[in-house]
């Protein structure tokens, strides 16, 4: 075996130029194998992150009617209860949730004014304590809402950064007065996500969601809510799970809770969404345009595949006389043919290290020049190597069978 190797690395060297030619093809299959797998893994990881909020693992589960959001800036629906204490205790209690908040909801409420200033159409959030943590929001200005807000129901305000520009052009929104449906509301905060993730749309949620952090999001406490709407509105719950894995089955341990609130309501019920299920939809798509790149990666693979039974086949005939003279002197037919297969599964697995080296640099070329995501992904960077070794087996079994066929006499004739 290691006589083997040492003869196929010489004639390897020898023909350096040749060697090189010869392994192109391989290269470049493996190398493009290599780059179309880190990108895939990559936007992979890209897009769960997205839709999972860039690791805040948080699902919300909502009132629906027909499959679609209840929007309570148009009509109330009758026959559904408060979610009691005991149910958001429940939730929170949930394994895996690691916090939980109930919060009312517009997502076109009435203009927002702030002098001459206005903001037409501002989601706005009446939130509980839980809320900025459980949402993954940060205040970066002034503070959040006291246990005293709460309590004694202060007409005080968070604004979102797109908030703030609008109501609040040349700054200094902290202290600053708004106009809410008639009522004054003190500034006391700005807020921002603690983690930024692009948007994806979808359904009509994603829509609406997008638009409040787009025009801007007012929040104001709980207890503050029936001043400006109404009573005893159904409220939406955002769980913010441990793990990313266990979004879905929290959100429909949830949302089964909840809906105890619209029991003989056969219409309507709280559904979470399942961002996960949502994710892998989305890549999904994808996984057709993936596959075809990664077909053609392969015929560039297999035309490598094919210069190397070629110039095998050139090698078998150069070396017709040193095969005679071994099989002259007793060599068995197994053992030529081991040897040639040794040669051109070493030339192609020098290639396959060339074009694993290729790849990862093509990755991160392409992840430069592109600002996509890349993964490297360690399993296709051994596969790539066993992938070539395996062509040249492959490939060099024709030009090896001919060697260890050829007649002695034959091939000492020809020398």
């Amino acid at each position: 075996m290691q006589e083997d190797i040492r003869t196929a690395l010489k004639s390897i060297s020898s023909h350096k130029m040749r060697s090189f030619l010869t392994i192109l093809g391989v290269i470049i299959g493996i190398a493009s194998i290599i780059a179309i797998v880190s990108a895939i893994k990559g936007t992979n990881q890209a897009v769960m992150e997205k839709m999972i909020g860039a690791g805040n693992n948080n699902v919300t589960v909502r009132l629906s009617q027909g499959g679609e959001p209840v929007s309570l800036d148009y009509e109330r629906p009758e026959g559904v209860r408060p979610v009691t204490a005991g149910q958001k205790d429940e939730i929170r209690a949930l394994n895996g949730a690691v916090d939980a908040t109930f919060y009312y909801h517009r997502e076109f409420a009435g203009p927002v004014s702030s002098g001459e200033h206005l903001l037409d159409a501002a989601g706005i959030h009446g939130i509980d304590s839980h809320y900025l943590n459980t949402r993954g929001y940060e205040v970066i200005d002034g503070r959040s809402f006291l246990n005293s807000d709460y309590k004694r129901m202060h007409k005080a305000a968070l604004l979102d950064e797109a908030a703030a520009e609008i109501l609040f052009p040349a700054g200094g929104c902290i202290g600053g007065v708004i106009d809410l449906s008639g009522e004054p509301f003190t500034v006391v905060g700005l807020i921002r996500k603690a983690r930024e993730a692009e948007p994806v749309i979808e359904t009509l949620s994603d829509y609406q969601e997008l638009y409040e952090e787009e025009f801007g999001l007012v929040l104001i406490p709980r207890d503050v809510w029936p001043v400006v709407f109404s009573f005893d509105e159904p409220e939406d719950c955002a769980v913010a799970a441990d793990s990313a894995g266990d979004m879905s089955r929290i959100g429909r341990e949830a949302a089964k809770i909840m809906n105890r609130s619209v029991a003989g309501r056969k219409d309507l019920s709280y559904q979470a969404e399942d961002l996960v299920e949502k994710a892998r939809r989305q890549q999904e798509l994808t996984a057709s345009t993936n596959n075809l790149l990664l077909w053609v990666a392969g015929i560039a693979l297999f035309v490598g595949g094919i210069g190397v039974m070629n110039i095998m086949l050139v090698t078998v005939t150069e070396r017709a006389g040193e095969i005679g003279l071994k099989k002259a002197l007793g060599a068995a037919k197994k053992r030529i043919l081991f040897q040639f297969l040794t040669e051109s599964a070493v030339l192609t697995g020098i290639g396959g290290v060339f074009g694993v080296a290729a790849g990862v640099a093509l990755s991160i070329i392409i992840s430069m020049l592109t600002k996509t995501p890349t993964a490297i992904s360690m399993p296709s960077v051994f596969l790539g190597v066993v992938l070539s070794m395996a062509v040249g087996t492959v490939f060099g079994l024709i030009p090896s069978v001919k060697a260890a066929e050829l007649n002695p006499i034959d091939a000492l004739r020809r020398e």
